[in-house]
């Protein structure tokens, strides 16, 4: 356990007011790894320590408030210089977290909106003459995983599907083969 304490961290993600929701996902990942994300997502009271305390006591109390110091400290050095004087009044992760989503992250109908012209963007997608399939598939790919950060799923069949339908004619024999041979509705998007 002790080499485990003793081993560099690395620093968390920089949060500077551009693409939030990826932002989210890596910050959650950072503080669940430092065991700090119970303090974001809980924001749990730490009871004072009762008359003639056990050391376990005393040392679970300890734990859980320098937990909750932790999980603030890790989000303060996780954005900028700007946005850190928005949030240094803010008295728990919690709150900080929940401006920085408030703030950030938009309310229902713009996340909605951005979902909406993002599956556009994607049904608007061809493959051009000079890419790859996984070229296309990852540019494809790319929008997909922009709609789930923000929340709507959009499946890899649904991206597969895209790309049989949308590929050039001189793939067209590939995926004749393709279809007599597999079930198209099985085939990881891995595959292509």
């Amino acid at each position: 356990m002790e080499a485990e304490s003793s081993s560099p961290q690395p620093a968390p993600p920089t949060f500077d007011g551009e693409n939030y929701q990826i932002w989210a996902v890596k910050m959650e990942m950072y503080l669940e790894a430092l065991d700090l994300w119970e303090a974001v997502e809980e924001d749990y009271e730490v009871p004072p320590l009762p008359n003639n305390p056990t050391m376990a006591q005393i040392k679970l109390h300890k734990e859980r408030n320098v937990r909750k110091s932790k999980a603030k400290a890790c989000l303060f050095a996780a954005v900028s210089t700007t946005i850190f004087t928005r949030i240094m009044s803010l008295k728990t992760a919690k709150e900080v977290w929940d401006y920085l989503k408030e703030e950030y992250a938009g309310d229902e109908r713009i996340r909605g909106m951005k979902v909406l012209n993002l599956l556009r963007e994607f049904e608007l997608q061809r493959m051009k003459e000079s890419e790859t399939i996984k070229e296309y598939s990852d540019r494809l790919l790319g929008i997909a995983n922009k709609v789930r950060l923000l929340g709507t799923e959009l499946s890899d069949s649904r991206i597969v599907q895209k790309i049989l339908v949308t590929v050039p004619e001189r793939y067209e024999a590939s995926l004749t083969t393709l279809e007599n041979t597999k079930d198209m509705s099985k085939i990881p998007l891995a595959e292509y």
